[in-house]
């Protein structure tokens, strides 16, 4: 792929709005092209400002009240109807509303959004998504003795539905973390884990590139589940981990 066909597509690869075959043309391009990575973090940081850091503000009440006159008002000869006002307000309540349900991310979380994603996406096509195959979750948690500098929790949800398959290494947010592989209905559930430093977070769920992500904080771990299975099994899913 070329830098010009990439630059096409650099706003639906950021979007998430590609198949799955350009999505992994233009990551590979990425890979390669420092000029257009630029543009991809440029694209990424854009959103994520938009995203994180519109400010938003509150209308204080002596306005609310001034409104609510105006409504009310019996109608003059002229000037604006009284059902412009009611829409006006109306439409003031649904942006507050928007403004409050939009997930504030920053741009760090964005960039590892990505990654988490192209992992997922990488270990389903290179043959490569496990490393230690087994449903057994006491062979599965002490093959990462040594590998990695965490104990990451391994749990058996096979009798719930959610088989463990095996684990494997991967690398995100520049450190190596451990990857735990589930499977739903032949569907593969990649967890991430790694230690963190923030405080415990509640989950915030969305969607890139076709894919559903489950992003949570606890007890000094961060966790990350991809899929592509519906949001009600993922959210089971994550349910269970959490116990």
């Amino acid at each position: 792929m070329t830098c010009e066909q990439t630059h096409e597509l650099i706003h639906a690869y950021t979007d998430g709005e590609l198949d799955l075959l350009r999505n992994v043309e233009v990551e590979h391009h990425l890979g390669e092209c420092e000029d257009c990575q630029s543009q991809h973090q440029d694209q990424l940081y854009l959103r994520s400002l938009i995203k994180g850091e519109a400010q938003y503000f509150v209308a204080p009440d002596i306005l609310k009240q001034r409104v609510k006159k105006q409504i009310h008002r019996p109608k003059p000869q002229s000037g604006t109807p009284r059902w412009i006002a009611a829409a006006a307000v109306l439409i003031l309540a649904l942006a507050g509303v928007l403004l409050w349900t939009i997930p504030l991310r920053s741009h760090t979380d964005e960039l590892v959004a990505q990654e988490i994603v192209s992992s997922h996406v990488r270990s389903l096509m290179i043959d490569h998504l496990i490393d230690v195959p087994s449903s057994d979750s006491h062979t599965v948690k002490p093959w990462f003795n040594g590998k990695l500098d965490f104990a990451p929790e391994v749990k058996d949800l096979s009798a719930q539905g959610f088989s463990l398959i095996g684990g494997r290494l991967d690398y995100i947010d520049n450190r190596t973390v451990a990857a735990l592989v589930y499977q739903r209905r032949k569907h593969p559930i990649n967890l991430f884990i790694w230690p963190s430093s923030k405080a415990n977070e509640p989950e915030r769920q969305f969607s890139r590139q076709g894919y559903n992500v489950i992003e949570w904080s606890s007890s000094g771990m961060c966790y990350w589940a991809v899929s592509d299975v519906n949001n009600t099994d993922l959210q089971e899913f994550v349910r269970l981990a959490r116990q």
